[in-house]
């Protein structure tokens, strides 16, 4: 049965009672202290939204709660980039390597003499979003939204209280990333490439918006091309969930992109979107009933792109 085939079949009895066991998983889980906003969330919300190729939408949890995309946002500032400037242009400034050190690592990005392993990882992220159009961080995370918005149909907002958090946080291990790149010469101009970053990271939606971003890699849609959407999904399939990727490519088998908020998101190519929010974290920095959850659906469901 194709993958499609298995996601539409699903029934909301299924889903929820996923939910229920997920739900229970986030116990033990850990929010993020070092940006303060963010550690005073509610770490049991838990929410999923399911769209798929054929307009079925499936959903249950706190559905209407925003939250921060964080580095979910990555896979789509690719894309955009991807869509305006090509692909020579984009990875003549970014690489395609997985990694097997932290998100964060600034000894990986040093051992590498600056350059950055891939757009999943922040300092490939920081190097995409100095990129990005726009005279400071404020106009370029605008331009994203707008074109994220206007193609996806979702209405991504700045979360600038959660933006001030991030800033008076310091954001020291990111300004040494940018720091590193500077001065192997892969980075030009690195306050307004942090300023980028922080913005985009907190762009904000409910889980509707992020399955609808998730429509973007799962179809045709919004004149994306085909090549893009399949370059974005492999990185996504590689690095998307950082040290932990190959363990979860062999048991899930789906592209999928984390964020620290708890934002989760899986691609069914050419089936739909699987779209989690979950605040506490595992000890990598992923939701913990959201990578739980994931699994227990796509071995109930048989899917994966390796199927």
């Amino acid at each position: 049965m194709m993958n499609s085939a298995k996601l539409s079949n699903l029934t909301q009895e299924q889903l929820e009672g996923l939910a229920v066991q997920a739900r229970s998983y986030s116990q033990g889980g850990r929010l993020p202290d070092y940006i303060p906003l963010l550690a005073q969330v509610n770490p049991e919300w838990f929410a999923v939204q399911i769209n798929c190729t054929n307009g079925q939408i499936f959903r249950v949890g706190e559905t209407e709660i925003p939250f921060v995309l964080m580095s979910v946002i990555k896979p789509f500032v690719l894309l955009c980039l991807l869509e305006e400037m090509g692909r020579e242009a984009v990875f003549s400034h970014v690489g395609m390597q997985p990694s097997d050190q932290p998100f964060f690592s600034i000894e990986q990005l040093e051992a590498d003499k600056g350059w950055p392993r891939n757009p999943m990882i922040n300092s490939g992220a920081i190097a995409l979003a100095s990129l990005l159009p726009g005279a400071d961080g404020f106009s370029r995370c605008e331009n994203l939204r707008q074109w994220l918005n206007k193609r996806a149909g979702a209405n991504l907002v700045l979360d600038k209280a959660m933006l001030n958090s991030v800033v008076a946080a310091g954001g020291g291990r990111n300004r040494s990333i940018a720091k590193v790149m500077f001065e192997f010469g892969f980075l030009n101009a690195p306050e307004i490439a942090i300023d980028t970053y922080n913005h985009i990271c907190c762009l904000a939606g409910n889980i509707s918006d992020l399955a609808k971003l998730g429509m973007l890699l799962a179809q045709e849609k919004a004149g994306i091309s085909r090549e893009h959407r399949r370059i974005v999904n492999a990185l996504m399939m590689n690095c998307g969930l950082y040290e932990a990727s190959a363990s979860f490519a062999v048991k899930v088998g789906l592209p999928t992109k984390s964020g620290v908020s708890g934002a989760l998101l899986s691609i069914v190519p050419s089936a739909g979107a699987i779209a989690c929010y979950s605040p506490a974290l595992d000890y990598i920095g992923n939701s913990k009933a959201g990578i739980f959850f994931l699994e227990k659906f796509t071995n109930s469901l048989n899917l994966s792109v390796f199927i």
